[in-house]
């Protein structure tokens, strides 16, 4: 809802367009903070913790399982495997 308001649409408006385009709006939310988490782990040092609640997490954990779901490794390890 907050979401479709931001777009000046009703929320049945947004999820049928998303829908037209063959996505869900939690498929959206999960790439787009798939994304930046990425980019937040890669440029910076800041803790899972504050990463987490940046993305939305309720907790650290939420966070790192969603991570693992899309990349098979943890934030931490994503973390030191590039490097930082």
């Amino acid at each position: 809802p907050r979401t479709a308001k931001r777009l000046h649409v009703t929320a049945r408006t947004l999820q049928r367009r998303l829908l037209e385009e063959g996505v869900s709006f939690a498929e959206l939310l999960a790439e787009v903070r798939r994304t930046q988490a990425e980019r937040l782990l890669l440029r910076s040092d800041a803790p899972l913790a504050q990463i987490a609640a940046q993305l939305g997490y309720a907790d650290t954990g939420a966070f790192v399982r969603a991570f693992r779901g899309w990349t098979g490794v943890t934030p931490g390890a994503f973390r030191q495997r590039a490097g930082g």
